[in-house]
């Protein structure tokens, strides 16, 4: 049970202050019961309204951005605009961060959050999270590059790579798909194949497509069903060859 007007000011909405003065003002109801102490207990996971309108009040929140190229995968930054700068005041004041990062002029599903676990399940390796890229590159890749790739890239300071798919598509685009997320590393293994990338955008996460709807720099928040597509395992349908090397989820 928590305190309504903390249940409230967790919104991102309203301040604490302002969540007390519409409590007491009788414009706040939870549960279909309209309260007006501020102090009164109420559960979590129960509908909250003001003046009739629904209020997330969840203590952790999930969006997905169409990242635009020129923007940093950051909270903050004193010369240079951020992801975090994309949204509303009342969805910054929830704290929320970029699930690890695209390089900057890289464009695509990003994931911003409050929530530090999934977060950190959704970027380890250890957990096998694969992210799908497709990429303008300036030359066709080839099945010698589709070979290298599915053994594990060295790249050029010596960092070793574990197994990705690399799939030719149309002219000189191919498709990515990569498990773990190390420095430029989709841009640097394309590079290790003599086939430097001109383009790349980030289009799944899991099984989590990015919303063609957005348009880029647009957002929402994530479906009920939406979470958990990221850790939903496409073995049976995607690049079963890709799991080989990590079996948890």
């Amino acid at each position: 049970m928590t305190r309504l007007d903390k249940l409230l000011a967790q919104s991102g909405r309203f301040s604490r202050s302002e969540a007390r003065n519409l409590i007491r003002a009788g414009r706040v109801a939870a549960g279909g019961a309209v309260l007006t102490r501020p102090e009164e207990r109420v559960d979590e996971g129960c509908a909250v309204t003001v003046d009739g309108e629904w209020i997330n009040c969840s203590l952790y929140r999930y969006f997905m951005l169409d990242k635009p190229a020129g923007i940093l995968s950051a909270t903050d930054d004193k010369k240079q605009r951020t992801v975090v700068d994309l949204f509303p005041p009342e969805i910054r004041r929830l704290g929320i961060f970029p699930v690890g990062r695209l390089d900057k002029d890289t464009t695509g599903l990003l994931l911003l959050t409050n929530d530090g676990d999934f977060a950190h399940r959704a970027i380890s390796p250890r957990h096998g999270v694969v992210k799908t890229y497709i990429a303008s590159v300036a030359a066709p890749v080839d099945a010698g590059d589709v070979r290298a790739f599915a053994e594990g890239l060295t790249l050029a300071d010596g960092t070793r790579c574990l197994p990705a798919v690399l799939e030719p598509l149309e002219g000189c685009r191919c498709r990515v798909l990569v498990g773990e997320g190390k420095y430029h590393q989709v841009r640097r293994m394309l590079a290790a194949c003599g086939k430097p990338c001109t383009g790349l955008r980030r289009v799944r996460i899991g099984a989590l497509e990015l919303d063609p709807g957005l348009g880029e720099g647009g957002w929402r928040e994530l479906r009920q069903n939406e979470k958990a597509l990221v850790f939903s395992s496409s073995r049976d349908n995607q690049a079963p060859d890709l799991y080989s090397f990590n079996k948890e989820t």
